[in-house]
């Protein structure tokens, strides 16, 4: 008898728990990382290479699919609908020293001024803006101790989500999922955007420390280094406490006019943050909205927009070490990049 023997690749024995390679429709497994069937996208579940191996051609072509053209669509009429943002006369800032991609890793001050000249305060009394102030003093920034959430913060993340749903762009937002068949009803939606921004989890020490809000919009301190800490209104709040030092910026968007993009150098109470890239000057549902969207519709994924004619990408993250509901993701991280 002759004998064959098959000489396989390591790839052919394994598929990478983070691939969708070999694994289309596979049942839904609480323990898989990200899953590859029709229902990962409803479940911002999917892994980074879904659409490459399992997105079928009758689905990337049906009215259900978010195409990227979807997301320049929608992403500038978020764009056309923030009316809350700050408007030329309300913000001055100073940037000063820009660095290069290879210099943000000094810790130098190179930047002896503060970032934020001048701030209209009066945009702080509209009620998304108030809202989302409340919410910044809830979370221990510290990760691996637990947060104590109390029945007040509760109300907080409550009222925000209310106040940030009474504005036209979020009402875009859920316009646009609905017809794209990813919630049924407005009041699913929200029950989503609570568990996904709000929901906690552990960054370290199995301690429920951290949240996708926390991380994005407050900022958290992890093994001495800033982690997260992607918003304006944080920063200008800290920078005025004398709590955060501007260092130098890397990038600095295209715009002539507010929202901008500045990827920033800085330290928080002498922890550093090596790139903390921001919208300045948009108000806060507009950043939610277009965090959320991206993470609903490119989980894991860099996001292609288009802002007032100019091109922009957000990246979102997954957290693939618990879920919620059926499976659901909530979100690691999200922020915006420059091209």
């Amino acid at each position: 008898l002759q004998t064959t023997v098959l000489f396989l690749c390591p790839q052919d024995l394994y598929t990478a728990p983070d691939s969708c390679q070999g694994r289309c429709e596979e049942p839904y497994n609480e323990e898989d990382e990200c899953h590859c069937n029709a229902e990962c996208e409803r479940h911002h579940s999917c892994c980074e290479d879904y659409y490459t191996y399992c997105s079928p051609e009758r689905f990337s072509s049906s009215h259900d699919a978010i195409m990227d053209q979807d997301l320049l669509h929608i992403s500038e009429q978020l764009y056309k609908a923030d009316h809350n943002k700050a408007q030329p006369t309300d913000i001055a800032i100073n940037p000063q020293r820009q660095v290069s991609p290879d210099e943000t890793g000094d810790r130098e001050d190179h930047s002896p001024e503060p970032l934020y000249r001048y701030v209209n305060e009066k945009l702080f009394s509209k009620p998304t803006y108030a809202s989302f102030i409340k919410l910044l003093d809830n979370y221990q920034r510290a990760t691996g101790r637990e947060e104590d959430v109390t029945a007040e913060e509760l109300k907080e993340q409550d009222n925000f989500l209310r106040e940030v749903m009474k504005t036209e762009l979020m009402k875009k937002l859920f316009t646009f999922l609905h017809k794209k068949n990813r919630y049924d009803s407005e009041q699913e939606f929200v029950a989503d955007l609570k568990q996904m921004w709000f929901g906690l989890y552990s960054r370290g020490n199995g301690e429920q420390d951290s949240s996708g809000f926390e991380h994005v919009f407050s900022g958290e301190v992890k093994k001495g280094k800033v982690s997260g800490f992607h918003n304006w209104i944080r920063f200008y709040l800290l920078e005025k406490q004398g709590l955060v030092d501007y260092f130098s910026h890397s990038y600095n968007g295209p715009w002539n006019t507010y929202p901008d993009v500045l990827g920033m150098q800085f330290s928080w109470d002498g922890f550093y943050k090596e790139v903390g890239s921001a919208f300045i000057g948009s108000s806060p549902e507009f950043e939610f909205g277009l965090y959320s969207l991206c993470f609903i519709a490119r989980p894991g994924r860099a996001c292609h927009l288009s802002l007032g004619g100019h091109s922009l990408s957000i990246q979102t993250y997954t957290w693939t070490k618990s879920t919620y509901g059926n499976g659901r993701n909530y979100i690691a991280t999200a922020y915006v990049v420059s091209s």
